[in-house]
Formats: C-alpha cells, structure tokens, sequence
C-alpha cells in the first residue's frame, strides 16, 4: 500500500526509507527470509560501532551478535517469518562493547505482491531506566543460561534462582515477556539450534537428538515435526547442497 501511494505522486519508496537515518538511538532493519540484512539504518551502525551499510547488508546476527543472543533473535524471525508480528517484546540488545542493553522491539513479516512473505523488518528503541540495565537484571542470566546450556535439564527453579527471582515470578514475568514458558521456550530453541548441526554437520539425528537435550531420536522427531512442520530427516535433505 505504501509503495502505490508513493508511486501515485511519483516518489521513490527508497526516498522515504532515508528518513529513517535521522531516528535517534532508534536501530532499524531489514532481512530477508534466511537472516540476512538487506537495509539498515544509521542507528543501527552506531549501535554496532561500524561506519558503512557495506559492513552490514549481506551478514547475520551471528555475525554481528554474541552467539545465545543471535540464537533468540532468529527464534523470533521464524515467527515473524510465519506470518506473526512481534510488538514491545522487551529483549536485550548487543551492542559495539559486548554489553547489551534492555530495548523495546517490534517485528514485522515483509510480503510480495502475491502475499508470500518474503523478509522481515524491525525497529527497536531502549526502554527508559531499562536501558542501562545490567546482566544482572531479571530474565537476562536466564536467557543466557538456557542457550548456553541448552543441550542440559533446566528447571524453572534453577532458571528462577539465577535471575534472582522466586519462581513464581519468574514464571510469569517469563510468560509475560515471551509468550510461552520457559520450559516452551527451551524446546523451541532447542529446535531451532538443531537445524544449523543438520545441515552444517554430518552427525546421526540420534546423536543431535543427544546434543540439544532431547530423551531420544523419537523424541526429537517429534518435537521437530511439531515446531517445524516436519521431520528433522526432510528438513536435512530439503537444505542438503
């Protein structure tokens, strides 16, 4: 719709996306459907210390971002991917020092003329006090410890005691924040962290059943076709050079 009206006054759409360099600590930006960066705006360089967009379009968050926050940015693109919008999830966001502050992000899926989603854009801006916040504030040790350890048991009540927190609130904070509870978000990400070892290594789906923390090769294929839509076999085969 926005590209037709611009294109009924006769203006460039990439015109109006330059305004977006004039957001203030306001990081914008442009994906396609495999994480890939296609635009950013100029906050977004400032946020990663770098100068030009060349050092950006072409790479992903794992390039850019510490490994366990690139893993939950990508959990949220598949979302998006899917057709679902994101707005106001509270997240941390990595910057050029290796710290990471609280933000407020929003996601958008991206859509072709014949409504295939063919990308995803967000914005994200620091939430107030919560942008100098610490690893030390609730949910972040959390969200570390999960995908760094991902492949081990964790209970709500180590997750709770890390955080700081009593476990009933940290279950609903988590709720609150992610949709899903912590031990929902665990089995998403343990998933999704699967596929990179199914196209990128050879090993059995027993063994990367072993790796993410599932009881078995079964139980893996079925939380696999669950989340994904289909076995972790065709998935390897589909992405297979």
């Amino acid at each position: 719709m926005l590209h037709e009206s611009l294109r009924r006054i006769g203006a460039a759409a990439s015109e109006v996306v330059i305004l977006c360099d004039a957001l203030e600590d306001v990081p914008l930006w442009i994906k396609d459907v495999d994480g890939h960066y296609q635009w950013v705006n100029r906050s977004f360089l400032l946020n990663f210390g770098l100068e030009r967009r060349e050092q950006v379009l072409g790479r992903t968050d794992y390039d850019l971002c510490a490994p366990h926050l690139a893993e939950l940015y990508r959990v949220d693109d598949e979302r998006v991917l899917a057709g679902e919008s994101i707005v106001g999830r509270v997240e941390l966001i990595g910057r050029y020092d290796h710290t990471s502050r609280w933000c407020s992000t929003t996601k958008i899926p991206l859509h072709a003329a014949d409504g295939t989603v063919v990308g995803t854009a967000g914005i994200t801006r620091p939430t107030g006090d919560a942008a100098k916040a610490t690893p030390g504030q609730p949910l972040s040790q959390a969200l570390r410890l999960i995908s760094e350890e991902v492949g081990r048991p964790l209970s709500n009540l180590r997750l709770a005691q890390v955080c700081g927190l009593s476990l009933r609130a940290f279950e609903r904070q988590f709720l609150a924040s992610y949709q899903c509870t912590p031990q929902q978000f665990v089995r998403q990400l343990r998933v999704r962290m699967s596929c990179q070892a199914l196209v990128q290594t050879r090993k059995s789906l027993a063994e990367i059943a072993t790796d993410y923390g599932f009881a078995d090769q079964s139980h893996f294929n079925r939380e696999f076709r669950r989340l994904r839509g289909e076995t972790p076999r065709s998935y390897r085969e589909r992405h297979a050079d």
